[in-house]
């Protein structure tokens, strides 16, 4: 996911994708655990999408309040 897809999504959808990517990350996280992942990358992945989107959400939050 790219920033500037992230920026255009709603508050709502924010927090929605938020939870999705937190289970996407703790799915990958068992699975190198107990199993092969096909692609490790995919965790790197999913962790700066994450990082994207709680980023983009902080951003919201501080311009509210101001």
């Amino acid at each position: 996911m790219k920033p500037a897809e992230v920026r255009k999504l709603s508050n709502d959808d924010l927090k929605s994708e938020a939870t999705r990517l937190r289970r996407e990350l703790f799915t990958l996280r068992c699975q190198s655990t107990t199993e092969k992942i096909a692609d490790n990358s995919r965790i790197g992945k999913a962790r700066k999408d994450l990082a994207r989107v709680l980023t983009e959400r902080n951003a919201r939050n501080t311009e509210k309040k101001n």
